[in-house]
Parts: structure tokens; C-alpha cells; sequence
């Protein structure tokens, strides 16, 4: 079940521990992709916190946020790029995406496999997809005083079956949210350390939450292909005696 979008901005917006996890997710996404210049970016779910970067450069920016959830206007200050849409139909034309950010989106979804399919048709050729999801075995999962102790975490190796199920192949992956979540001052002040330090640790031993990057697979026709000789054409007049000429 989808959170709130009120709960979303309020925690994101209007938190100490919010802003902080908003920081430690955008650098990290940053380290992915450092610039969108010209291309097309869209989040789903809350990812509107960790798009702001983009919106100098990219051709455009969408922000999809489910119907259960609600819809919230942003960014503030700027045109609207919010829009409310059905959480496995969206607006978007075939292959038009160039990056994909999925945040609070796909742990809550009751349809993941079809919500991943739909993900899979707005990509395009040599577009890449970011799936952030709650760490299963990470302390922000445990703790439902955040929007990561909601909906269905997952482990590494999970998600990457999961998406390699639906037609995606994971490039790469990284971990995020290494502070407390915990918004007492002895926590908060340690925060930048704790991150620090996680930047270092692998991935089986990832913060709150991971990150994996994916590209779109387009299998080949399943099943033995049969190669037919193409019969040669038949020119006009093919197999007609030359014309000799009569003795006179």
C-alpha cells in the first residue's frame, strides 16, 4: 500500500532526518548520473526530492506520483511537473524515457510485476532505470517512523531477479542511507561520519536502503529460427529460345 503524499512530504520537506536521507539518496544518485543534458527524466512514486538537479538541463522532467498516494504540485516556485497517474498506466509514450527514478514506488506496489512491465515500455533504447528500495536487512526498514519501514523490502539479490525477470539486466548498485534513523541531536550530529563510511562498504552490507542501475533487455524471437532459401524470381520472358535469324 502506497504512503501518503502528505507523510512523504512532511518527512522529505519539513524533518531533520528527512533532509538528511534526501541528501544522502541525491549524491548518491549523482554518482550514477552525474548530468541529463537534453534527455528526458521521470520519477515515480516520491522520487521528486532527488530530481531537482536535473531540471536546468534536461529536455524535461516528470513527476509521477500513483493515485493511492496522492499528488503533490512541484517544485515549488517553478512550472508543475507533477502528475497523478494510475500506478501501471502512465502517460508516457513508448521508449520515450532516457532515466527512470523509482523512490517509495515499487516496495508499496500491490502490482509490482505489472508495475515493472510499464516501467520496461516508457524506457528507451539506451535509456537506464534507478530502482531505490528499502534494505531488508538494514535498521531503516525496522523502524515504521519513516517511509522506508513501509511496504516490502528487499535484499540485493531479490531485486535483481525480480528485474532480470521483467526484461531489465542490473549494471550496477550501490548503497545509501548509512546515519541512524533516529532524529536525536547524539545520531544527527554523527551523520556525516556514518555516511562517510558507508561509501566504503559493500553492497551486502548496504544503509536503509540500495540502489540498483538497470538497462532494457529486448530478447531475441524464442525457439529454433528457421532460415528459408528465398526462391530466385522468375524474369519475363525467362527460359524463351533467342531469336536466330532466317537464311535468306
Amino acid at each position: 500500500m502506497h504512503l501518503d503524499v502528505q507523510d512523504l512530504r512532511n518527512f522529505y520537506y519539513r524533518s531533520a532526518l528527512g533532509r538528511a536521507a534526501q541528501k544522502s539518496m541525491r549524491n548518491r544518485l549523482l554518482e550514477f548520473w552525474p548530468e541529463a543534458k537534453g534527455q528526458t527524466v521521470v520519477g515515480f512514486g516520491f522520487a521528486a526530492p532527488l530530481l531537482r538537479p536535473y531540471l536546468k538541463d534536461a529536455r524535461r522532467v516528470i513527476t509521477l506520483m500513483p493515485g493511492p498516494q496522492g499528488v503533490m504540485p512541484w517544485p515549488a516556485g517553478m512550472p508543475n511537473t507533477s502528475v497523478l497517474t494510475e500506478e501501471t498506466l502512465w502517460p508516457i509514450e513508448t521508449g520515450h524515457v532516457d532515466k527512470l527514478v523509482l523512490l517509495h514506488g515499487l516496495e508499496t506496489s500491490e502490482r509490482p510485476s505489472d508495475l515493472l512491465e510499464e516501467c520496461w515500455r516508457v524506457l528507451g533504447p539506451g535509456g537506464r532505470a534507478l530502482f531505490i528500495v528499502p534494505n531488508r536487512a538494514g535498521l531503516w526498514a525496522r523502524r515504521d517512523r519513516t517511509p522506508f519501514g513501509y511496504g516490502r523490502p528487499y535484499s540485493p539479490g531479490q531485486l535483481e531477479t525480480q528485474l532480470r525477470k521483467h526484461q531489465f539486466l542490473p549494471e550496477r548498485h550501490m548503497g545509501a542511507l548509512f546515519q541512524f534513523p533516529s532524529q536525536q541531536r547524539v545520531w544527527m550530529k554523527s551523520a556525516g561520519l556514518f555516511e562517510k563510511i558507508g561509501r566504503h562498504m559493500p553492497t551486502m552490507m548496504a544503509g536503509g536502503a540500495f540502489m540498483v542501475e538497470a538497462t532494457k533487455l529486448v530478447y531475441p524471437p524464442k525457439g529454433k529460427v528457421e532460415r528459408r532459401t528465398a526462391r530466385r524470381a522468375i524474369e519475363v520472358l525467362e527460359g524463351m529460345a533467342e531469336p536466330t535469324a532466317k537464311p535468306v
